[in-house]
């Protein structure tokens, strides 16, 4: 089974999917994180002409960390779940994201990933382009301040200081939120048959608790 999660930066998609995942006992796949690893990988190397960089993509690869159940993320072998939450990368992870070959390096490996087993797959795109025909699609969106306030949470949880003002950090999540749902190439928005769900006012707990009954009206786990 595959469950598609979508939705804009501090939706809380990433945690949920998380926990939706754990408790059906399925694969959770954070998207996000591949390109990210993409975009450290650029900015290591000096941010090269991207004709020659994206000859070259580097490899990413996943795994889950047997005592926590958290992803980590690998670049060419290396562990730098860590590092790719960096403000650099951040910055400019959207521009790296919008390029079409490292696009369809990532679905490509998405799809293959998907494929081999059930997974709970969040991102911006899942819905709409990795798989148009997963089982289960959820678009999730919050309010402006409510995901930038769980933003610098997970910054400060991060020990990313100095943190921005509350007020940057929202100008900063609308920008990309217009830049992401304009882009060319796979753009943010929410699949036709996606189930739409407001977190505004939700805990994490209740957003999978959600999810995972949604899921289970479609299978019985």
């Amino acid at each position: 089974m595959i469950i598609a999660i979508d939705g804009p930066a501090g939706s809380g998609k990433s945690t949920t999917a998380r926990l939706v995942a754990k408790n059906l006992g399925f694969i959770y796949v954070d998207t996000g994180a591949m390109y990210r690893a993409v975009t450290l990988s650029w900015l290591e190397q000096g941010k090269p002409n991207i004709a020659d960089f994206i000859q070259d993509l580097p490899s990413i690869t996943l795994g889950i960390n047997a005592h926590t159940n958290e992803q980590q993320t690998f670049l060419n072998g290396i562990d730098v779940s860590k590092e790719i939450r960096g403000r650099e990368v951040t910055e400019h992870v959207s521009y790296i994201s919008s390029l079409k070959t490292v696009r369809e390096k990532m679905v490509e490996m998405q799809r293959n990933i998907g494929n081999a087993q059930s997974v709970v797959m969040d991102g911006r795109d899942i819905g709409t382009a990795v798989f148009p025909k997963a089982h289960l699609k959820v678009f999730m969106v919050a309010d402006i301040r409510e995901r930038a306030l769980r933003r610098l949470q997970e910054m400060k949880i991060q020990s990313m200081f100095p943190l921005p003002k509350l007020e940057d950090l929202m100008i900063t999540m609308k920008q990309r939120d217009e830049y992401d749902s304009s882009r060319e190439i796979d753009p943010l928005r929410q699949a036709d048959d996606a189930i739409l769900l407001d977190t505004s006012n939700l805990t994490i707990e209740d957003q999978a608790l959600k999810i995972i009954e949604l899921a289970n009206s479609i299978h019985n786990f």
